[in-house]
């Protein structure tokens, strides 16, 4: 008969399991968010004084529009080609495996809440948390490109629900095409201009409407609004041609972090209030479609 009593003989030695360290585990954690923060603030201090890094940050603020300030500062410093990102198991769900060797993208994550000691106001933890761009996978599929709209369509998104009314003029100074007068709350636009030159001017005049309508104060309001408008160009598929930050303010450069992040933070705003209004026309355009498509079957 078969003996089978070594099974139970010859186990191996159970592994010694280390305890977890909960100080250890607290000060890597502390580590990788200071090191993140570290990080936002290098990348800010470049754009005070180099264009082309604000620029960058523009381009990746206008693909993620419903990012944070410091998370599109931190894609812009670590992957600014980036399109689509998951974290590791978001991505695994989806059938799709991050490729052998690729670095993570640091972004931070709301966790909970704190209480400040200094003044008793609510504070928000942040933690880091690690994604990869869709370019980092396995995956064959690339984001759909910028929907190509009507022109006539786009114009009319862009004026959805605006603060103030417009009007056609041709007494505009010479090489001014759109101008928002903020007394009469009226944006004039010069007569018979082509569609993309009505959207940048549109767009940029539009944001000095805004401002001037919420009250929103910034260090270059202008300059807020020409930034404004290269955004909403980029996200909605108009050319950028033209567009150049070479020079930027000069107060820029005497920021520190948090209040150039303040600024930036006008524009991402601005440009995401007009992005939604946009979007409403947008989808009620859509939804009207549908139903005249429902209706002719």
């Amino acid at each position: 008969m078969p003996n089978y009593d070594d099974l139970f003989t010859s186990q191996p030695a159970q592994r010694e399991e280390t305890p977890f360290d909960k100080d250890a585990w607290a000060a890597r954690k502390q580590a990788e968010r200071e090191g993140v923060y570290a990080m936002i603030d290098n990348y800010v201090h470049d754009m005070g004084v180099d264009g082309g890094v604000f620029q960058g940050y523009l381009d990746v603020q206008a693909r993620f529009d419903l990012y944070s300030v410091s998370n599109a500062i931190l894609i812009a410093a670590q992957c600014p080609e980036a399109t689509k990102l998951a974290d590791f198991d978001s991505w695994k769900a989806d059938g799709v495996y991050v490729k052998q060797g690729q670095e993570a993208i640091s972004i931070l994550e709301p966790g909970k809440e704190y209480t400040r000691q200094e003044d008793g106001s609510t504070g928000v933890f942040c933690n880091v948390k690690k994604v990869f761009d869709i370019s980092q996978t396995n995956s064959r599929q690339r984001p759909a490109p910028a929907v190509a709209r009507d022109e006539r369509l786009l114009l009319k998104a862009l004026m959805n629900n605006a603060p103030c009314r417009f009007a056609i003029s041709n007494e505009l100074p010479e090489g001014v095409n759109v101008a928002y007068h903020a007394e009469s709350s009226v944006i004039y636009v010069r007569q018979g201009l082509d569609a993309p030159t009505i959207f940048r001017g549109l767009a940029q005049e539009l944001a000095c409407a805004h401002m001037d309508k919420d009250g929103i104060a910034c260090e270059s309001p202008d300059f807020t609004a020409y930034s404004v408008s290269y955004m909403l160009c980029k996200r909605n598929g108009v050319s950028v041609e033209g567009f150049s930050f070479d020079r930027l303010p000069e107060s820029y450069a005497m920021m520190d972090a948090k209040a150039l992040r303040a600024e930036v933070g006008v524009i991402r705003d601005v440009a995401g209030t007009i992005t939604a209004d946009m979007n409403r026309l947008f989808a009620a355009q859509e939804k009207a479609q549908k139903n005249r498509d429902g209706g002719a079957r």
